[in-house]
């Protein structure tokens, strides 16, 4: 089980330093990281509305240790949204948001973290796209929940992103069906113990199609993250006994894995939008994207043997 190392290695520091000095690491990044810079992603965002598809994009960095890194943070978003509201895609491009960037894990980091995203939700109200929040390690849930809680008030459109290899996730999919939320479902990419989530991949296939059908069946707007065609096809299968329209759920996948996927299925009449993550610290992203795909760390294994 490589899952679990590849996931404990992304909180080392000595494999961070390891593995950017790596000869074959920039190739293998760049696979899945849009670029370092708004300048260098802006590109890439147009050329994805351009061929059909959606984005949401992601600042990559969310291990910060201080106050001013959470607000530098919330700045780097301000900037994107800024950028943006030039393009006018709307909803067609929106963000996702790590609370732990925003300095949710610091001292009196709920209310940080509130306080620093809320004018970042507010400035991509002002564009007429959102802000869904990611899910993170299960310790940090009940947090982001009440973040989400919170910005619905006035900011009904914020999503959020739920995990199907957590036991809890099922009871979390029926509020948020019942309130009518935009949620993500995910299978989950953080090592997570035996007590709190499934360990098995199977198991966690049957759950994320149990939450899945609670999601189709409810008042909110699925939006489903997965590669896995078994899934894809029952999620379409799913959302047809529901009577749910194309347009009322979404594809999700990352950049640079299954491409020619995302635009089958936008060719087909579906909602695909593409999570597009740059920024200069990917190591905890990458090594994420690593553990989630065997074949993913084959491909970095190569690059640096072809490298060295």
């Amino acid at each position: 089980m490589l899952g679990p190392v590849i996931l404990a290695a992304s909180r080392s520091d000595k494999m961070r330093r390891f593995v950017s000095a790596a000869p074959g690491t920039k190739q293998v990044v760049d696979r899945f990281i849009a670029g370092e810079t708004v300048d260098q992603v802006v590109p890439i965002v147009e050329d994805a509305v351009g061929k059909g598809l959606e984005v949401t994009l992601d600042v990559v960095g969310e291990d910060i240790t201080t106050v001013e890194q959470s607000y530098a943070a919330r700045d780097a978003y301000l900037e994107l949204i800024d950028r943006l509201k030039d393009l006018g895609f709307g909803e067609k491009a929106e963000m996702s948001v790590k609370l732990s960037m925003f300095g949710q894990a610091l001292e009196n980091g709920h209310e940080l973290a509130l306080a620093n995203v809320r004018p970042v939700v507010e400035a991509a109200a002002a564009i007429g796209t959102t802000v869904t929040l990611d899910a993170e390690d299960h310790t940090t849930l009940d947090s982001m929940f009440a973040i989400h809680d919170e910005l619905r008030k006035d900011f009904p459109q914020t999503g959020c992103v739920i995990q199907a290899y957590l036991f809890r996730t099922e009871d979390d999919a029926r509020r948020l069906a019942e309130n009518g939320s935009r949620v993500r479902i995910v299978k989950g990419a953080y090592k997570e113990p035996a007590e709190v989530a499934y360990q098995d991949k199977a198991e966690i296939d049957k759950a994320y199609v149990r939450i899945l059908k609670i999601l189709m069946e409810g008042d909110g707007y699925p939006m489903i993250g997965s590669h896995d065609p078994r899934l894809i096809a029952i999620t379409q299968e799913l959302a047809r006994r529901a009577g749910r329209k194309l347009d009322e759920y979404e594809f999700q996948m990352l950049y640079g894995i299954r491409s020619e996927e995302h635009l089958r299925l936008a060719a087909e009449g579906h909602r695909m939008r593409v999570y597009t993550a740059y920024g200069t610290d990917w190591y905890g992203y990458f090594m994420r994207r690593l553990a989630e795909k065997p074949a993913n760390l084959l491909f970095f294994g190569r690059s640096i043997l072809t490298k060295g």
